[in-house]
């Protein structure tokens, strides 16, 4: 047993040096290889063949002699009814101070009103558009108490 675990270690650095040696030989073998070509970088551009969606089968069917049939509505309006019409109010407020934009945001947060917001070189003016005016009467009341300037007029769809 002691015979065999002196030549141990020997054999094994015999062998792993035959396996490097026959490692080394193949990497650097003398062998030419025919027909390489350089690697080099060309702006060639991919041309990939079209794809064929499916919206392309609808445009063939022209050329077929035939189309595809589309659903019909038809709408019947009964015109012998009287139109109220309902009036709609602006509200524009001229504002300076950017103290005054915010107190008026949060006023309308309270009142649940939408605005339009109007941002020029000197001055920011602000739309309210709506078909409640006493909503708008007692947003008035309240912008007073910030010192914004506010008119309501009735809005004819021009700005």
């Amino acid at each position: 047993m002691q015979k065999i675990l002196k030549w141990l270690p020997p054999l094994i650095a015999v062998g792993v040096a035959v396996f490097i040696i026959f490692f080394l030989i193949s990497i650097n073998s003398n062998v030419v290889f025919i027909d390489i070509e350089p690697l080099s970088i060309g702006n060639k551009p991919i041309q990939e063949k079209p794809k064929k969606i499916w919206l392309d089968k609808f445009g063939e069917s022209e050329r077929k002699g035939y189309f595809y049939p589309v659903n019909e509505v038809y709408i019947e309006i009964n015109l012998h009814e009287k139109i109220t019409k309902i009036i709609t109010y602006k509200l524009s407020a001229k504002l300076l101070d950017p103290y005054q934009l915010f107190c008026l945001k949060e006023e309308l947060k309270n009142h649940k009103l939408k605005y339009y917001l109007n941002k020029g070189k000197i001055d920011i003016e602000l739309f309210i558009y709506s078909k409640n005016i006493d909503k708008l009467r007692n947003l008035l009341k309240v912008l007073k108490n910030y010192k914004i300037m506010a008119v309501i007029k009735p809005y004819n769809g021009e700005y």
